[in-house]
């Protein structure tokens, strides 16, 4: 199993990342959370992994802590929820924020995750208040800075990062336009798009 990735990074298109490491170059999916964390292109990374392999692909799932990485594990144990929708989730809402979704059953703040209907949303609620429960009891999840890198195109960007994630195109295009146009990143873009979309 990949566990970790030490390189240089090559390309960043949300969610998706290249990381050089010898020579190779690995394609790695990452939440928003993560990749407001990442450094400019061209510079060195590290990345704790989840290395997924199914019969039809393989996939290398990227994260800024190892504690992120905990929480897209736990999330994927739950059933219905892939590692798709559990990135959806890591970058719509903060391990601390989920944690408090989930113990208060706030099934309407779930269900404005894209992809997560109201019955997924009571079934997170179900299989992971004990578990999440337990981790921010032990302080296994903790608050991260964020860090904003500038980005050519960052509308357009932005509105990709937002499809990827799972909302519709007119819906991202819609919520891009609406934000201040004095938004220099792509990253800002996509983070008040999220927080506007989940309010």
């Amino acid at each position: 199993m990949i566990g970790r990735i030490v390189g240089t990074l090559v390309e960043k298109s949300p969610p998706e990342l290249l990381v050089d490491v010898a020579g190779v170059g690995y394609e790695i999916m990452a939440s928003m959370s993560t990749i407001y964390e990442l450094p400019p292109i061209g510079q060195s990374v590290i990345l704790h992994t989840h290395f997924q392999v199914k019969e039809d692909a393989q996939s290398l799932y990227g994260f800024a802590t190892k504690d992120e990485r905990a929480l897209f594990r736990i999330l994927i144990k739950v059933n219905g929820i892939g590692p798709k929708m559990a990135l959806s989730v890591l970058s719509s809402m903060s391990p601390s924020e989920l944690i408090l979704a989930v113990q208060e059953s706030q099934v309407d703040s779930l269900t404005k995750i894209p992809g997560v209907g109201k019955r997924t949303a009571e079934r997170l609620v179900v299989e992971l208040r004990d578990k999440l429960g337990h981790a921010a009891k032990q302080d296994l999840f903790t608050e991260r800075s964020v860090v904003v890198q500038v980005q050519a195109d960052p509308r357009q960007e932005a509105e990709a990062a937002l499809i990827a994630l799972g909302y519709k195109p007119q819906e991202a295009a819609r919520v891009i336009a609406k934000l201040p146009k004095d938004e220099s990143d792509s990253e800002t873009l996509i983070k008040a798009a999220l927080k506007s979309m989940l309010k």
